[in-house]
């Protein structure tokens, strides 16, 4: 009898040992443990998929890319923030150079409409070399000549977007992210940098007044800002249709926006690369992450003292993606 009750306590071990090493699905860059459970919006039945993987290195944003299966055709714009100072925690060039050359991409951005080093082409464009992306491609400011206007599909405030006019130049886009904190939006990720981040100098406004003006202050209500940049958001993926994917780079995961020339410094650790077709899921997705970390509450604080979850809620309800995603966990 004794000796049956040390098997099955014995036994009882094993199984309970081979639980914990299944319950972390997922091992953060920052060395967190994750059931996916943790995950709210993680279901393995939906039908967008956004792919995970947790070192943060060049050839990591190769696989990632490689794993979304696609081949983006003709001329290839590389979506992303330059930065609008060396202290910012924009993505350095030494990281993306090995992607944007194999894309054979241009680096794209638009200025910004409320000064600082980016307010104009010429200081935008001494500023991309100053930070190494002329080094790696071409740079090409998008409204160096003016906006474009694209048409938004019911959209809660916008029917139309502004975006540099240079957008007809390009036949698909990478969009490559700094997921973090903003002061105004409360985080910046994917759905972000295809509004305001293409959206032209007037179309910043546009954006940020909710669709009531397109000169002037960028200060708004809220919501409707909110909602606008769900909207324009909108209008960019839908204009690409299937010649448009995500990448969003979860490190150095300060409260502050890459438009901010003197951010806080970052007190979570790195999270990983995730890479998905639907820039809602890829955004839920990392909302779902921050939250699930021990050490993010700061960042919390700053998107929920912004309502910024409620860009995720319009996104939701114009139909720009899912909330819902499944997450593939790559090695």
């Amino acid at each position: 009898m004794k000796k049956l009750i040390i098997e099955w306590i014995v036994l009882l071990s094993l199984c309970l040992c081979c639980a914990s090493a299944q319950a972390a699905d997922l091992t953060t860059n920052g060395g967190v443990e994750l059931d996916l459970s943790a995950l709210p919006h993680q279901d393995k039945t939906a039908s967008a998929v956004v792919y995970f993987i947790s070192d943060i290195t060049p050839e990591s944003l190769v696989n990632a890319y490689q794993a979304l299966g696609v081949e983006l055709p003709g001329k290839v714009g590389v979506k992303l923030s330059t930065g609008e100072s060396e202290r910012t925690n924009y993505l350095r060039p030494a990281l993306i150079g090995d992607l944007v050359q194999m894309l054979d991409g241009t680096i794209v951005e638009c200025n910004t409409a409320y000064g600082g080093s980016r307010s104009s082409t010429a200081m935008h464009m001494q500023l991309a070399k100053d930070h190494g992306f002329t080094d790696i491609a071409e740079v090409d400011i998008l409204d160096a000549e003016d906006s474009m206007e694209i048409p938004i599909e019911g959209g809660t405030r916008l029917l139309v977007d502004y975006v540099g006019s240079h957008f007809a130049h390009y036949d698909s886009f990478l969009v490559l992210s700094h997921f973090k904190g903003h002061a105004m939006a409360g985080f910046g990720g994917a759905i972000k940098n295809i509004s305001i981040g293409f959206g032209s100098s007037m179309g910043k406004v546009w954006i940020h007044s909710g669709g009531t003006r397109t000169s002037g202050s960028i200060w708004g209500d809220q919501d409707p800002f909110l909602e606008a940049m769900a909207d324009a958001a909108k209008g960019v993926d839908t204009a690409m249709g299937d010649n448009i994917v995500y990448i969003s780079v979860l490190n150095r995961l300060s409260v502050d926006c890459d438009c901010d020339g003197n951010p806080s410094e970052p007190d979570m650790h790195d999270i990983g690369i995730l890479a998905s077709a639907d820039p809602l899921a890829i955004d839920q997705a990392a909302i779902d992450l921050v939250y699930a970390m021990p050490d993010s509450g700061s960042l919390i604080e700053r998107i929920e003292s912004r309502n910024g979850l409620h860009t995720l809620d319009a996104a939701e309800t114009i139909g720009l993606g899912s909330r819902n995603y499944n997450l593939v966990i790559m090695k």
